[in-house]
């Protein structure tokens, strides 16, 4: 937390913090203004690989997602895992606060492009695969998928080279014991015993792509397969009547590995689509920067804690920047129940309110300390309700393009215990459109869906959470409630038809 108390004094002398704004990004960095500018570049040139490549339309994002580039791999990893670190260089979050991914700006190159340059552009790729890519995809596709882009390069010209090989694997391809691909298809990453085998099944995710994605004899069976996973056939059939013999497949991958790799060039350059804008952050902002994403990083409270200390300590030196008692707010309320103070959460959200009547995220704060309020009353009526939800609309009307009032609004109906009406159920959709990557809102509209009848669509999306290779197991467990929902009511129905036939006898 050293460094955290030396940011926290930054002033207008040493302010270092710069952003960028691209169609598809905001990016945070300490670097220079040249060298964000040619990063920023690059990504918003992979993102237009990407969407070239999958044939999704540009334009200006009206949800880009936030990155911050940390000075070293080991401050990503200190982020990722709190003080004793991890072997982490970067990672990619869905936040219902608006995604976000950390990566660095170390230029250590195995071979190929820069290792943090790799980092990014994997975790950019899960943005894109969860954002843009309709279906469910197992768990090996998900990390080859992310490993296969992650080497993108571009020439002087400004073509993408797709399809390099991932020096960055190769130790464990090649030295460490080899997983079959019957393993690797059917299990996800944290099931292997331990790293090296984690790193393995990296490894060989981003071969099977390869192959897949290569390969003239089996170039067609990656999308025979993701279409029968997505139809509900069993993972095991599908796999086998995709790829057929299954030790065939992992003898075709022990053999692919020998070769050497071919990748594509476009035939034209990708453009860079819209202006990069690059500006300082105030004072104040440079300041709270590396506490906020300390906050958005925090896994539990004691890290919360001491991140919200040293917020209070700058609010002394910045007692009129909104964005600084946004934070405090955020940190108390994200507390658990005997660690947060209700009282001081609410002061610094009012405070935040009091300088910016209109801020987005701090309205939405507000709604939902008066929701818990309301929720604690035994007597609490309609109107109660009502007088929660005004801080949400306020934030919707102030940012019409924010899912996060969206789904608070839809949230707030749940919570008083009746059926969303359908304005609030159209906003949920609008909140899963813009940011369709957020569990959380995949979820609760799965389950608006659902309660509407549209049982296919609900299952749809919660297939994709279920088969997700960070999901802990939650996804599997909704997925299997929304299930029980159909049958019950294809139960309700048959009854109903059985009754109408015996009434009309």
């Amino acid at each position: 937390m050293a460094g955290i108390a030396m940011m926290a004094t930054a002033s207008p002398a040493n302010a270092k913090w710069l952003r960028a704004d691209t169609n598809n990004f905001i990016i945070y960095s300490e670097g220079s203004e040249r060298d964000l500018r040619d990063f920023a570049g690059k990504l918003e040139r992979f993102d237009a690989t990407l969407r070239y490549r999958f044939k999704i339309e540009g334009g200006k994002d009206p949800n880009p997602l936030t990155i911050y580039l940390v000075d070293r791999a080991t401050d990503a990893g200190r982020l990722y895992a709190g003080k004793g670190g991890s072997n982490i260089a970067g990672f990619y979050r869905p936040d219902p606060e608006g995604s976000f991914a950390v990566s660095n700006r170390e230029d250590y190159v195995l071979k190929g492009t820069p290792q943090s340059q790799q980092t990014l552009f994997h975790e950019y790729a899960h943005h894109f695969m969860r954002r843009f890519l309709p279906g469910a995809f197992p768990a090996w596709f998900v990390e080859g998928f992310a490993e296969y882009y992650s080497t993108v390069d571009f020439t002087k010209d400004g073509k993408a080279e797709v399809g390099k090989p991932a020096y960055g694997r190769a130790f464990g391809l090649l030295t460490m014991p080899k997983i079959p691909a019957e393993t690797l298809l059917f299990k996800r990453p944290l099931e292997m015993r331990n790293s090296g085998q984690i790193d393995v099944y990296y490894g060989r995710a981003w071969l099977l792509t390869h192959l897949l994605y290569n390969d003239q004899a089996r170039i067609s069976q990656l999308g025979t397969y993701v279409d029968a996973i997505n139809k509900g056939v069993d993972p095991k059939k599908a796999a086998t009547d995709s790829f057929g013999d299954l030790e065939k497949l992992d003898k075709d991958l022990n053999r692919y590995m020998t070769k050497p790799l071919t990748y594509r060039t476009t035939s034209d350059a990708i453009a860079i689509a819209g202006p990069i804008t690059i500006a300082a952050l105030t004072p104040a902002q440079d300041a709270a920067l590396p506490l906020r994403l300390e906050r958005l990083s925090a896994g539990d409270d004691e890290r919360m804690m001491r991140t919200r200390d040293a917020l209070k300590k700058l609010s002394l030196q910045f007692p009129g920047d909104a964005g600084i008692w946004y934070e405090i707010a955020m940190c108390e309320w994200g507390l658990s129940d005997d660690k947060r103070s209700k009282p001081a959460a609410r002061g610094a959200a009012d405070k935040a309110l009091a300088i910016d009547p209109a801020h987005v995220r701090a309205n939405v704060l507000l709604g939902e300390m008066l929701m818990a309020e309301v929720e604690d009353k035994k007597d609490a009526v309609a109107a109660d309700w009502n007088a929660a939800r005004k801080p949400i609309i306020l934030a919707n009307r102030t940012n019409p393009n924010d899912p996060m009032p969206l789904a608070a609004y839809y949230r707030s109906f749940v919570n008083q215990g009746m059926r969303p009406p359908p304005i609030a159920v159209d906003g949920l959709a609008r909140a899963f459109q813009l940011g369709p990557e957020d569990i959380g809102t995949r979820m609760n509209y799965a389950f608006a869906l659902a309660n509407n009848g549209k049982y296919d669509s609900a299952i749809a999306l919660a297939k994709i959470v279920a088969l997700d290779p960070h999901d802990g197991g939650n996804g599997e467990a909704l997925l299997a409630q929304l299930e029980d929902m159909r049958k019950s009511a294809e139960g309700k129905q048959n009854d109903d038809v059985e009754n109408a036939a015996k009434a009309a006898e």
